[in-house]
């Protein structure tokens, strides 16, 4: 019997964390509405509405979902596309997003049809050309790197400076910054500012306003605010919301 290609179910509930299995296909996790946080073992990806992660075969990973967040999943037989063997954010188009909702509301027997093959293909065709997204976090299991995530996550105003968590720690700013590269690959201002954007996505997504998520994140100024988010996506976060407001209508 020949392998099914692709199997797509549609996610939808109030907010969750959910552990996915591990197993042989790859995984396409489209976020239609809300946002996802999916964590591998050295990186955290956010993933913003009408945006997917790529995920490769046997990567364990969980996902964390947004209030009233649509999701949807396909399971992918690994080199069906020419993707990418590491986990990555990608800007999906119009057209896949229709190709993955009209499979989604297929069952099983009708994907298997010769029709619904051909449309397999044209997104297996699609999926390469959809730009990468620098939306990740490097992560570590290293436990100081995964102290400062959590504790950075639930309070960012608090934790702002090196000076402040070499003093948690109870060691030097220049052995901690070294932690930080060797650990991550960034320097620690590079890493915290990621660590920013991915946690002001995630509170603009849920609407707060662009001064409540300066204020959350401990910014003195909006301005400055928006200057990092400006740097890090390219556009003010209130342009950035609008483009995803008009790509999911």
């Amino acid at each position: 019997m020949k392998r099914r290609r692709l199997f797509v179910f549609r996610w939808s509930r109030t907010s969750s964390t959910f552990r996915a299995i591990i197993t042989v296909k790859v995984q396409l996790i489209l976020a239609l509405h809300g946002a996802l946080t999916c964590e591998v073992e050295n990186a955290m990806w956010m993933v913003p509405p009408q945006y997917a992660v790529w995920v490769p075969g046997q990567v364990p990973h969980s996902n964390r979902a947004t209030p009233e967040a649509q999701v949807c999943f396909l399971f992918i037989e690994p080199h069906a596309a020419p993707m990418p063997d590491f986990c990555c954010t990608l800007k999906i188009s119009p057209l896949v997003r229709e190709l993955i909702l009209v499979m989604a509301e297929r069952g099983r027997a009708e994907l298997a049809k010769p029709a619904m093959n051909r449309l397999v293909q044209v997104l297996f065709d699609e999926l390469p050309q959809q730009p990468q997204e620098h939306l990740q976090l490097p992560v570590s299991g290293q436990p100081k790197i995964r102290q400062m995530v959590d504790m950075m996550a639930v309070d960012p105003a608090r934790w702002q400076t090196l000076a402040q968590w070499a003093a948690e720690f109870a060691m030097s700013e220049r052995n901690l910054a070294r932690l930080v590269v060797r650990e991550t690959g960034l320097s620690f201002r590079r890493w915290r500012h990621q660590l920013q954007l991915i946690l002001s996505l995630q509170m603009l997504i849920r609407g707060q306003t662009v001064q409540q998520t300066a204020q959350s994140l401990g910014y003195d100024s909006t301005t400055a605010f928006i200057t990092m988010f400006k740097k890090g996506l390219g556009q003010t976060p209130g342009r950035y919301l609008a483009s995803l407001a008009t790509t999911s209508q």
